[in-house]
């Protein structure tokens, strides 16, 4: 409506400017006629641009709050800014993009200096029964109560299997299928591994080494048989850890698969009496609740075949941790 009324006014202006002219004897040439009339067109095209903005604005600032609201707000984040931290951004910086979550890294650790068993619960949140549990391994093994234990019933077989240096140790992964039942339970089992010298004692005796053979239930639940190994007769070498031993990879972290197969039937004593208690995994993070069977009768290895591993592995020992109390069974008699 303003921009209609003004074009009005501008008209008749120039019309009462034409009678002025024309009562007053101006007679203006064409030329200058039209520079004029063009002069008035181009302030009048101004006067209604500038009409047509304001009442733009005018109708725009209506959509929003009153500037006193506004100030009101920008005064209260002010007084507010010093709650928290905040960036300062530099004129020109561009906006820093939103990064990829880094995968988790597993904690190095070890068995000497600020990496060993005395560090481990320090080392991640997750170690902390390695420091503070009460049924931790290994174990020393004595005053077990001598009853008829159930016979673990193994269920090995031939089987595909990798060897592997995983920086801690020599694991050896076998194909499933292996396994074992034990009061009612069936496990299966995951990998076993090699520790020098053994962890568990019995009766305080240490031994060269010691096989741990890793079993996982339908449920989680863990169970290790540990097979104690000493130097034997050194004209015969085992046939499983010869194969173990010939596969071994050049790299560590790379597992290298084998051609052949292992039945580790052969790696088991033939007495199959065992003693049993329930303790934790000797590694980080040192969960607890695993049960542990150690085959009471030691399988030989010959000197070069526990040198072997000496070299790889002088020292992967975990320490004894306190027996708590813990209730010890041990079979009766030999088990065949």
């Amino acid at each position: 409506m303003l921009a209609g009324s003004t074009g009005k006014h501008i008209a008749r202006a120039g019309r009462l400017g034409a009678a002025r002219r024309s009562a007053r004897g101006f007679h203006a040439s064409p030329c200058r006629e039209v520079g004029w009339i063009a002069d008035m067109m181009k302030k009048r095209w101004l006067i209604t641009a500038l009409l047509a903005a304001f009442a733009a604005a005018q109708a725009q600032e209506s959509n929003k709050e009153p500037v006193e609201v506004l100030r009101q707000r920008l005064a209260e984040r002010l007084s507010t800014k010093g709650e928290g931290a905040t960036a300062t951004v530099k004129p020109g910086a561009k906006a820093a993009k939103p990064g990829k979550a880094e995968p988790h890294k597993a904690v190095h650790w070890g068995y000497a200096g600020d990496i060993g068993p005395e560090r481990w619960a320090e080392l991640a949140p997750e170690n902390k029964l390695c420091a503070v549990g009460t049924r931790q391994s290994p174990i020393d093994i004595r005053e077990g109560i001598a009853v008829e234990l159930e016979k673990i019933a193994f269920d090995y077989r031939p089987s595909a299997f990798s060897v592997l240096d995983n920086g801690h140790t020599i694991q050896v992964n076998v194909a499933p299928g292996n396994g074992l039942t034990i009061m009612g339970r069936r496990y299966e089992l995951l990998q076993f591994h090699f520790h020098r010298p053994s962890e568990e004692r019995v009766n305080g005796k240490q031994f060269d080494m010691v096989a741990h053979l890793v079993h996982k239930d339908g449920e989680g639940r863990l169970a290790v048989v540990a097979v104690l190994l000493e130097r034997g007769r050194d004209d015969k070498a085992h046939p499983i850890i010869q194969s173990v031993w010939a596969n071994l990879p050049l790299e560590k972290g790379e597992a290298l698969q084998a051609q052949g197969q292992l039945d580790l039937n052969q790696l088991l004593p033939a007495d199959r009496g065992y003693y049993t208690y329930m303790g934790s995994l000797t590694t980080p993070p040192c969960s607890e609740g695993v049960l542990w069977m150690v085959m009471r009768q030691p399988v030989p290895l010959t000197a070069q075949q526990l040198g072997i591993f000496a070299k790889l592995y002088p020292m992967n020992a975990r320490p004894l941790q306190a027996g708590s109390g813990r209730l010890i069974k041990e079979s009766l008699g030999s088990v065949p």
